[in-house]
C-alpha cells in the first residue's frame, strides 16, 4: 500500500495510506496506554512490535532506494541501515525480556545496535541537505551544526549530563553508554534542525516526513535518557508508541513524493524556485536560517546562566563548549562579513555594468510608478523620442500616448497586472508616442513597441522606435492587396470586397452588380508598339476607370488587360430599372475606355468588352464573378466593344462546351479518330509527290466522318464554333501525321506530308516554332518533309503576327501552303505578305473548270500568278479526267482527288506508294484529244457527243469516306 502508484493527473491522491498509518499508530498508542491487557503482551508488543516497525521502515526505505535512482538514493539506504539497527536492537532486547525472561544487561548487544542507529541517520540527513556551492558554505554548514550541537550540549550538560557523567559506582562502559545516548541524540537533533533550514526543494514532502520521523525518535530517546523515566521504564509503555510512530513515519516517508506527484529532478524545481516573490514578502525559512547562529549562542548563554543562577561552579565542559560555540560564532561572522564584502563588490560591479548597458542601450528604459508618473528615463530618449530624459521624468505616461491608443494601453496594463507573475512575466504593448521637436517638428507621433515588466508595484518599459517597420508593414500590406502597375485593388482584395457586398449587404441592396472588363486589341498594342507602351496604356485605362466609377464603388485590375468594377446598389427593386441603370453605367465606362490613348506621341485605340452580372439572391461571390466573366466573353464573341448582361443560358452553353471537350478527349484517348492520307499527284507524270493528312471520326456504325460532323453531333445538332474546341484535335492531327510520316520515311517512303491548320491555331503557343522543331526532332522527321497548310484567313487575325510565325517555321525548313486560294476575300493580301511555297486551288474553282469558260479564265489567271511567283500549284477536288487535262493545260502542276485516289488508310497508302505512279489521261491517247467546244469547254473527239458526255460521275460526300477503318 505504501508503494501504491500516484493518482492520475487532475485527481487528488487517495487518503487511504494516511488513514491506515493513523489507525496503526493510534491503535498502538491505545494499547500501550491500556497496558496491552497483560505484562507478557506488553513486553512482546514493546520489544518485537518496535522491532517489526523498525524492520518495516528498513525494508521500505531500501526498496525505494533500489527502485528509484537519484542523488538521494544513499540517504534512503542509510535510513534503511539506521532502521535495521533499531529493529535489531529491539529484537535483542525482546530476546532477553521475552524469550530468556531476564533483565537486559548493561551494556549489551542491544545498546551497541541502538548506538549504531544515530550515525547512519546523521549521514543520511547530510545527504538530504542542500549542498553548499562554495567552500565558505561548507564551513558555515559545519559551524552551524556545531553551534546547534554545542548549544544543546551546554544546556544538557548544565541540566542533566553533569550528574550523569559521575560514575557513582558504575563502570566506565555504563557511564560512557549513558553519555553516548544523549550526545548522539544531540547531534541528531542538530542535524534535524540544520536540515530543516537547508533542506532541498526536491521531494520536499518525503524529506519533511523523514525529518519528522527522526525528530519523534530523538524526542523519545531524550525522554528515555532522563533518569526519572529510565528507572521506571517498562516495555510496552506509552513511550514505545512514540518509537513505533517514528518507525512507521519513516517507512511511509519515501513514498510521499510519489503519491503527491512531486517526483521530479532538481532541474524541474529550478524554474519554480526562480518565480518572482510578491512585493513585501520575505521567506520565513530564510529569516530563521539567518538567525540560527544567534539562537544557538543564546541557548549556550542560557546553559551558562543556569549554572550561575544555581550557584554552581561553572563546569569545565560547559566552559570549553561555550568557548568553542563563541569562537565558532565569531569565525562564522567573519566568514559572513568577508562574503558580504565580496557580494557588495560584485553587486557594485554588476550595478555599474547594468547602468552602462541601460545608458548605452539604443532602447529607451523607463520606470513608471503605480500612479503612471515616470520616475526614470534612460538617456536614449533624446535619440529615439527627440526629447531629453530630464524633460520626461515626472511626466504622466498617459499624456505621452496617442489618445486613440490610450484606452487599449490602459486595458492591457490592467490585464497584465492582474495576471499571476509566474504565468505572464512580461507583456508587449505597441502604441503611438508623442515625439519631440528634434524628431517631428513638435507635433508628430512615433510608433513605439514596449516590453513591460513589473517593478515594485510599478512598471518597467523597454521601448524602441518601430515607425519605419510599421510603415513598411503598411506598405507591404498595401502591395499585397493592390496591383503594382496601376495601384488599383488586385483580384484578392476585389474578391474580398465582393464577398463583403454579397454576404453583408442589406435586403434593399439586391441590385449590386459586378462589371468584368476586357480591353480588345491590347495584345496587338504589345506586339506592335511594345510592352512598355502596353503598360502605359494599362495605367491610363486604370486611371480612367477609377475616375469614372462612383465614390462608393470599387475598381480593380484582375490581371493582364482585365479589369473589374463593383457597383453597389441603390435599393431599386424594379428589374428593368436596375438593368437600365447598370447598363448605362457600363456603357459610359465602355465609351470612356474606348477613347484614344496618347502614348509616345501617337494615338492608340482599343475597345472595351464589358460583362455585367447582378448579385441576385443565392449567388455566391465566386459565382457572381464567374457570371460576369461569362457575360464578358459573350460580348467579345458578339463582336467586341459592347456590353452584355449575364443570362442563365450562358452557363448552359459553357456546360455544353465543357461536355463536348470531354467527349473529344475521350474520343482521342479511345482511338475513335483515325488519320487518312490522300495522295498529291504530279499532273504531268502521275507521280505521287506528297500526301495530305485528313482526320476522320469513326462512328459507332464504323463509318468515317469528318471532325466537323463529330462536333455537330456532340453539340446536339447546333452550329458548332469549333475554333477553340478543336485545338486539341488539331494538335493530335499534327503529331499523328508527323509520327506516321516518320515511320514511312524509315520504311523507305520519303513522301512529304501536308497538315491543314487554321491561322488561329498557328498562333497558339503549343504550335510555336520551338514546339514544331521539338516534335520533328522527337520523331526523327526532316523539316522539309512537313508542309503546313494555312486553311483560312481570319480578318481578326493580325497578318503581322501570322507572318512572323510562318517566317520562323520556314527558317526551320517547313514548307508553307496557302489552302483555299481563290475563295477568300483576303487571299490576295495573304499572298502578298505571307511566305508561301505552295498554292492550293479551292475546290469551287476546280468543279466547274471544264463547263464554265468564265471560271476557266479565272482559274487560268490564278495559276499564271502562281507560276510567275515560282510557286507550286495543287488543285483540290480533281475528280474527272477532263479536269486533269484542263488543269494541266492551264499550267497547274499538281492535283488531288478521286480522279487518282481518295483518302487512304496506312496500309493502302503504302501499297499505292509502292507503285509510285497513277495513270493520267493523255491528249493523244487512243486517238482521242481534248478540245474546247464552241463555248470554250474541252470535249471528246472520236466519240458521240451529247449531254451524257459532260455528266460527271457521282461524287462522294465531302464529309464521308467509304474507306473502312483499319
Amino acid at each position: 500500500m505504501l508503494s501504491r502508484p500516484p493518482a492520475p493527473a487532475g485527481n487528488p491522491p487517495s487518503a487511504v495510506p494516511q488513514v491506515v498509518l493513523a489507525v496503526l499508530c493510534g491503535g498502538y498508542a491505545i494499547g500501550a496506554a491500556c497496558g496491552w491487557g497483560s505484562p507478557e503482551v506488553a513486553a512482546i508488543m514493546g520489544d518485537f512490535g518496535l522491532s517489526f516497525a523498525a524492520f518495516l521502515a528498513a525494508v521500505s526505505c531500501g526498496l525505494y532506494a533500489r527502485k528509484r535512482r537519484s542523488r538521494f538514493r544513499p540517504a534512503w539506504m542509510l535510513f534503511a541501515a539506521s532502521s535495521g539497527m533499531a529493529g535489531l536492537g529491539n529484537g535483542v532486547w525482546g530476546w532477553y525480556e521475552v524469550i530468556e525472561g531476564v533483565t537486559v544487561p548493561s551494556p549489551s548487544l542491544a545498546d551497541f545496535c541502538f548506538l549504531l542507529f544515530a550515525p547512519p541517520a546523521i549521514v543520511g540527513l547530510l545527504v538530504l541537505a542542500k549542498r553548499p556551492v562554495t567552500r565558505a558554505g561548507w564551513v558555515c554548514l559545519g559551524l552551524d551544526s556545531w553551534l546547534i550541537a554545542g548549544s544543546l550540549v551546554t544546556l544538557s550538560w548544565s541540566l542533566a549530563l553533569a550528574h550523569t557523567a559521575h560514575f557513582q559506582g558504575r563502570s566506565v562502559a555504563q557511564s560512557a553508554l549513558s553519555l553516548a545516548y544523549p550526545l548522539l541524540d544531540i547531534v541528531l537533533v542538530s542535524m534535524v534542525l540544520a536540515l530543516h533550514f537547508r533542506r532541498s526543494s526536491v521531494h520536499r514532502s518525503a524529506i519533511n516526513t523523514a525529518v519528522a520521523a527522526l525528530a519523534l525518535t530523538v524526542l523519545c530517546d531524550a525522554l528515555f535518557s532522563s533518569p526519572l523515566l529510565r528507572e521506571h521504564y517498562r516495555s510496552g509503555q506509552i513511550l514505545d508508541a512514540g518509537w513505533f510512530a517514528g518507525s512507521m513515519l519513516l517507512a511511509y516517508a519515501p513514498w510521499v513524493a510519489r503519491r503527491a506527484g512531486e517526483e521530479c529532478t532538481e532541474e524541474d524545481v529550478k524554474p519554480a524556485a526562480r518565480r518572482v516573490q510578491p512585493h513585501g514578502s520575505r521567506p520565513i525559512a530564510g529569516s530563521l536560517a539567518a538567525l540560527t547562529p544567534y539562537l544557538a549562542a543564546a541557548v549556550c548563554t542560557l546553559g551558562i546562566l543556569t549554572n550561575v543562577l544555581d550557584g554552581r561552579r561553572i563546569d569545565r565542559v560547559v566552559l570549553f563548549t561555550g568557548c568553542t560555540v563563541v569562537l565558532a560564532l565569531v569565525v562564522r561572522q567573519g566568514i559572513m562579513l568577508l562574503d558580504n564584502i565580496t557580494l557588495t563588490q560584485e553587486l557594485a560591479q554588476k550595478e555599474n555594468h547594468f547602468r552602462s548597458l541601460v545608458q548605452g542601450s539604443s532602447d529607451v528604459i523607463m520606470i513608471a510608478a503605480p500612479t503612471g508618473v515616470l520616475r526614470y528615463v534612460s538617456p536614449a530618449a533624446a535619440g529615439v523620442y527627440g526629447r531629453d530624459a530630464e524633460e520626461l521624468v515626472g511626466s504622466e505616461l498617459a499624456s505621452l500616448i496617442h489618445p486613440e491608443d490610450l484606452g487599449r494601453v490602459v486595458h492591457e496594463v490592467r490585464r497584465f497586472l492582474a495576471a499571476a507573475p509566474e504565468d505572464e512575466p512580461t507583456t508587449r504593448i505597441e502604441c503611438r508616442f508623442r515625439a519631440g521637436e528634434q524628431r517631428s517638428g513638435g507635433d508628430g507621433w512615433l510608433n513605439v513597441e514596449s516590453t513591460v515588466n513589473r517593478h515594485h508595484g510599478g512598471l518597467i518599459f523597454n521601448s524602441r522606435d518601430v515607425t519605419e517597420r510599421v510603415r513598411l508593414q503598411a506598405q507591404l500590406q498595401h502591395n499585397a492587396s493592390h496591383d503594382a502597375l496601376t495601384d488599383l485593388p488586385n483580384r484578392a482584395l476585389f474578391t474580398e470586397r465582393v464577398t463583403q457586398a454579397v454576404t453583408g449587404r442589406r435586403a434593399s441592396d439586391h441590385d449590386t452588380a459586378v462589371l468584368y472588363i476586357d480591353l480588345d486589341g491590347f495584345k496587338q498594342v504589345n506586339d506592335t508598339i511594345g510592352h512598355q507602351a502596353g503598360d502605359e496604356l494599362l495605367v491610363q485605362a486604370a486611371r480612367r476607370l477609377a475616375d469614372s466609377v462612383r465614390s462608393g464603388d470599387i475598381a480593380a485590375r484582375l490581371g493582364g488587360d482585365e479589369f473589374a468594377a463593383l457597383i453597389t446598389g441603390d435599393g431599386t427593386r424594379d428589374r428593368a430599372a436596375r438593368e437600365f441603370r447598370i447598363h448605362e453605367i457600363a456603357d459610359r465606362l465602355r465609351i470612356k475606355l474606348s477613347e484614344p490613348y496618347r502614348i509616345d506621341g501617337r494615338d492608340v485605340r482599343v475597345a472595351a468588352s464589358i460583362g455585367v452580372a447582378f448579385a441576385d439572391l443565392g449567388v455566391s461571390p465566386a459565382g457572381l464573378l464567374r457570371n460576369a466573366d461569362l457575360a464578358m466573353y459573350r460580348a467579345k464573341q458578339a463582336g467586341k466593344g459592347r456590353v452584355e448582361l449575364y443570362a442563365p443560358q450562358m452557363q448552359n452553353e459553357v456546360a455544353h462546351r465543357a461536355e463536348l471537350a470531354g467527349k473529344l478527349r475521350t474520343a482521342l484517348n479511345d482511338g475513335a479518330f483515325a488519320l487518312l492520307h490522300q495522295p498529291v499527284v504530279e499532273l504531268a507524270t502521275g507521280r505521287v509527290t506528297a500526301v495530305a493528312a485528313h482526320a476522320r471520326w469513326r462512328s459507332a456504325q464504323g463509318i468515317l466522318f469528318t471532325p466537323a460532323e463529330f462536333l455537330r453531333v456532340g453539340d446536339r445538332g447546333r452550329l458548332a464554333d469549333d475554333g477553340d474546341r478543336a485545338a486539341e484535335l488539331d494538335r493530335w492531327q499534327l503529331e499523328e501525321a508527323v509520327e506516321q510520316a516518320a515511320a514511312r520515311h524509315r520504311a523507305g517512303y520519303p513522301v512529304p506530308v501536308a497538315v491543314r491548320l487554321s491561322a488561329r491555331r498557328l498562333l497558339d503557343h503549343a504550335l510555336s516554332p520551338k514546339g514544331v522543331e521539338s516534335l520533328l526532332t522527337r520523331h526523327g522527321l526532316p523539316s522539309r518533309a512537313l508542309v503546313v497548310e494555312l486553311s483560312e484567313s481570319d480578318p481578326r487575325i493580325p497578318l503581322d503576327d501570322l507572318e512572323r510565325r510562318l517566317v520562323a517555321l520556314r527558317r526551320l525548313g517547313v514548307r508553307i501552303a496557302l489552302d483555299g486560294f481563290g475563295s477568300g476575300y483576303a487571299a490576295i493580301s495573304a499572298l502578298r505578305r505571307l511566305p508561301v511555297d505552295v498554292l492550293r486551288l479551292d475546290r469551287g474553282l476546280v468543279d466547274g473548270v471544264v463547263e464554265s469558260a468564265r471560271l476557266h479564265k479565272i482559274t487560268a489567271g490564278l495559276l499564271r500568278i502562281a507560276g510567275d511567283l515560282g510557286m507550286q500549284s495543287v488543285a483540290d477536288g480533281v475528280d474527272l479526267p477532263e479536269q486533269v487535262l484542263a488543269l494541266r493545260s492551264m499550267g497547274c502542276t499538281h492535283g488531288m482527288g478521286t480522279a487518282f485516289s481518295g483518302p487512304l488508310d496506312e496500309h493502302r497508302l503504302r501499297r499505292s506508294l509502292t507503285h509510285a505512279h497513277y495513270p493520267v489521261p493523255d491528249l493523244a491517247g487512243q486517238g482521242r484529244a481534248v478540245v474546247l467546244t464552241g463555248s470554250g469547254l474541252p470535249g471528246r473527239q472520236g466519240g458521240p457527243v451529247g449531254p451524257e458526255s459532260l455528266v460527271h460521275p457521282p461524287l462522294r460526300s465531302n464529309s464521308e469516306t467509304s474507306v473502312p477503318p483499319t
